[in-house]
């Protein structure tokens, strides 16, 4: 469980298929997800942690000096942008909520719920307001000023400015904080649903 407060920005350090060297497939090799290897400022990682990446939550496999190993299954890496990642790219990082922690975001699970377009930006005084292309899962359960999580950022959603449609607006620290300061017309981002949300659409199906 997490809240949508990015805790650290990482670097993926390192691109594997299968474990192996690289991230390319050799010959005859089996798809079986990626290991990615993330640079991380944090400090007592344990191995069976969990970690949301980029609003994905992942389960740490290794510490190394410096960061964090996880493994991308077939399952993550088929709804998500992860076998597009290379070395380098900055990622957004937060570690699982403690029950004694303040929730500053809103309930997020890190089951990433599709892949959403970035069909507009522009500056509105000191904020920076985004629509999005989001799934119909998605844009269903989305209410202005309800929540929704971009690339792990627990954002409120300022406006549903079409059918498929949904802005979110950027204040100055959230820029500064996280990546989503890079983002550009036609980029790609992970987005969650509000979970409350979900659970809405799936008792009024059943009342039907």
């Amino acid at each position: 469980m997490f809240t949508g407060i990015v805790s650290a920005v990482g670097r993926v350090a390192r691109v594997a298929r299968n474990g192996g060297k690289g991230r390319g497939r050799g010959k005859g090799e089996e798809e079986d997800g990626l290991v990615l290897t993330i640079r991380a400022p944090f400090r007592g990682l344990k191995p069976g942690e969990s970690i949301a990446v980029n609003g994905a939550c992942l389960t740490v496999e290794r510490v190394v000096k410096g960061g964090f190993t996880v493994h991308v299954v077939e399952t993550t890496e088929g709804r998500t942008l992860f076998g597009e990642y290379r070395e380098g790219r900055r990622v957004n990082l937060e570690r699982a909520v403690r029950a004694t922690d303040r929730l500053g975001g809103h309930i997020v699970q890190g089951h990433v719920d599709g892949v959403a377009v970035v069909e507009q930006t522009e500056q509105h005084g000191d904020a920076w307001v985004c629509d999005l292309r989001v799934p119909d899962a998605v844009r269903e359960i989305s209410i202005p000023h309800g929540a929704i999580t971009v690339d792990g950022v627990s954002l409120t959603i300022n406006d549903l400015p079409g059918r498929d449609r949904v802005q979110i607006s950027l204040i100055p620290f959230t820029r500064e904080h996280t990546t989503l300061a890079a983002l550009r017309v036609g980029d790609r981002v992970h987005v969650e649903g509000d979970v409350l949300g979900k659970y809405v659409r799936q008792l009024c199906s059943i009342a039907k």
